[in-house]
């Protein structure tokens, strides 16, 4: 549901790609000393065994935006230092920070985004790591530095074939096939009808695979999910949804579509976003646990992880203005509510709060460290050839 950010201008985008041509050495350097571990009051709330398990753990979260923030060149402002000292407050090790770009000039808006995010990172290479192969999840763990993920939450910036492995070239490695909107790969899950892949669609599929790029069909419709997931020769990722069985709701997925990801080895992500959660109130933690758990008694624990859609402060915490524009972009079947966070979910101590939750319901410490990662870094070592 990330909103899409605006346009760099052309000066801008100069430094930011002079900046990604500096990526190599800084963001591949030989291992750094890693930083002590934050000691801040907000995480003495929590049990010496939830605090183990979060430190222990590989945290992936499969969607969550750097920063939610649709103001002008928001790639172009550097990260203050409480945010910083708040990513590493989170636990979170990985962040997959993909964005919603659609539109006639979608490539040239994707080539601008990457251009101007990677720029940002190799600015704070001290601090974070950009993600070019599933070993650099690993070595960003053990420096103690927090990885990003380049996705994009579409594909229209595929103008043919060949532009995969242009854009893999520049540091993509996962997008969603659609938005919520049809386009000439396939039909978004907003659509009134879903007529499947395209021809174009499956030769997509088929180019990512061979590339090494993650395909994500969270936004994707019902049969344009099956088919990707039918078609693809390996396993996919569904980033960021929940189950329909306990939510009727239009982005969320049906239990065929969970079983056959499954069997293909593909893993599923829950996300924390209210209205995707539960359809009525109460919506809180625990309702969102119930996503988990469905998955995991009806494919196994190995196939679900955690993809917030939000960043480490959420939805509700956005100016005004910006979450009136976020919501009036969105068709009404998407059921806005007064709030879209869940309390708990909407801070940077989410992932401990969690934990927390996993293990008031009873999981073991090894499914929960599978969950807050294991298993979408299973995935990303397949994909990531």
């Amino acid at each position: 549901m990330t909103p899409a950010p605006v346009r760099l201008s052309r000066r801008r985008l100069l430094q930011a790609s002079a900046a990604v041509a500096a990526l190599a050495l800084p963001l591949h350097a030989a291992a750094a000393a890693a930083p002590p571990q934050p000691t801040h009051e907000q995480l003495k709330r929590y049990s010496p065994r939830v605090r183990a398990i979060v430190e222990r753990a590989l945290v992936i979260d499969m969607l969550a935006p750097l920063r939610l923030d649709m103001r002008e060149d928001v790639y172009a402002q550097e990260l203050d230092p409480r945010r910083i000292a708040d990513f590493r407050l989170s636990g979170i090790n990985v962040f997959h920070n993909s964005w919603g770009l659609t539109g006639a000039d979608a490539r040239e808006r994707v080539a601008e985004y990457l251009a101007g995010w990677h720029g940002l990172l190799a600015r704070n290479s001290d601090r974070f790591v950009l993600v070019g192969r599933a070993a650099d999840l690993d070595r960003a763990k053990r420096e103690g530095k927090i990885a990003v993920i380049s996705g994009v939450q579409n594909a229209e910036h595929f103008r043919k074939v060949e532009d995969v492995r242009f854009f893999h070239g520049l540091g993509l490695r996962c997008a969603q096939l659609t938005y919520n909107s049809q386009t000439t790969i396939g039909s978004g899950s907003t659509e009134r009808e879903d007529g499947g892949l395209s021809d174009y669609g499956v030769a997509i599929v088929a180019e990512m695979e061979k590339v090494g790029m993650l395909v994500d069909v969270s936004h994707c419709g019902d049969r344009t999910t099956l088919d990707a997931i039918e078609l693809a020769r390996g396993p996919i990722a569904i980033t960021h949804s929940n189950c329909r069985a306990l939510n009727d709701h239009p982005r969320l997925k049906s239990d065929e579509a969970i079983r056959k990801l499954a069997a293909k080895g593909g893993v599923m992500g829950i996300t924390g976003v209210r209205m995707f959660v539960g359809a009525k109130e109460p919506t809180t933690l625990d309702s969102m646990i119930d996503h988990i758990d469905h998955v995991a008694r009806l494919v196994g624990i190995e196939h679900v992880g955690i993809g917030s859609d939000a960043d480490l402060y959420g939805y509700d915490a956005m100016p005004a203005d910006q979450l009136k524009a976020l919501k009036a972009s969105y068709k009404a079947s998407y059921g806005f509510r007064e709030r879209i966070d869940i309390e708990g979910f909407d801070r940077p101590t989410k992932i401990y709060e969690l934990t927390q939750a996993l293990l008031r319901r009873g999981y073991g410490e090894s499914d929960i460290e599978a969950v807050l990662g294991g298993n979408f870094r299973r995935l990303l070592g397949q994909v990531w050839r």
